[in-house]
């Protein structure tokens, strides 16, 4: 697992790169956004830590350029106490966040949940899921609609996945952090709100297109692919 590190505080980087060696991962770090982005070309990492705030290219513009041409999960770090920065990155594509000032080993913790999650994922063989114009390959991670393939982040595809597998069935948000992110990991429900307008987004051909991700109001989501 590779695991790349910004942000513009020696101490802060120095910190969170000695707490994710210190659990096996290979690790790399940048101090500026350009910085970021030309290790990440070739690091390819699994997992980005970002600060929003950084000198030259902020981070919300990395964010922007990593989500163009790779998919790490990216846990975006801020000292802003403004929700509308928080949810603004989430909308960009980002996975979480956590604001400063933070436990390393609460982020730790985090990474390690979804690392977990995706290998118990990757562990059970399961066949292509259909449901109406929409299919899921869990093995490959890829989903579709009428042929033409969905470009999913990692969460949005689990999000899909665990929807999919449950299609007609109402989940709570409880449920879907617990199959998404792991039940044993602390994420506030408006975030799952906010990767749930995310994939619908990408799932309509068209701003009249019907929602095929129903909001059951007072008790969470269900998936209606079948009309």
């Amino acid at each position: 697992m590779k695991i790349l590190v910004v942000d513009d505080e020696t101490a802060i980087v120095t910190t969170v790169q000695a707490y994710f060696e210190r659990e096996g991962y290979e690790v790399k770090s940048a101090l500026e956004g350009q910085q970021a982005l030309t290790i990440a070309r070739t690091f390819r990492p699994d997992v980005v830590v970002l600060d929003i705030m950084l000198p030259g290219i902020d981070g919300l513009e990395v964010l922007r350029e990593l989500r163009r041409n790779a998919d790490p999960y990216i846990v975006l770090l801020t000292a802003k106490t403004s929700e509308d920065d928080r949810i603004i990155g989430l909308k960009m594509g980002a996975d979480d966040y956590v604001q400063k000032p933070f436990s390393p080993r609460e982020l730790v913790a985090r990474v390690q949940a979804i690392v977990r999650r995706q290998r118990k994922q990757s562990d059970n063989e399961l066949e292509t899921i259909q449901s109406g114009e929409f299919s899921i390959d869990p093995a490959a991670r890829r989903a579709w609609r009428e042929g033409h393939e969905l470009e999913l982040t990692r969460i949005e595809f689990d999000l899909l996945l665990t929807l999919m597998e449950n299609s007609g069935r109402v989940l709570s948000r409880d449920q879907l952090i617990e199959h998404v992110w792991g039940d044993e990991y602390f994420i506030e429900e408006r975030v799952v709100d906010v990767h749930i307008r995310r994939l619908r987004n990408k799932m309509r051909l068209s701003e009249e297109d019907r929602e095929y991700i129903t909001t059951v109001r007072g008790s969470g989501y269900r998936f209606e692919g079948e009309q």
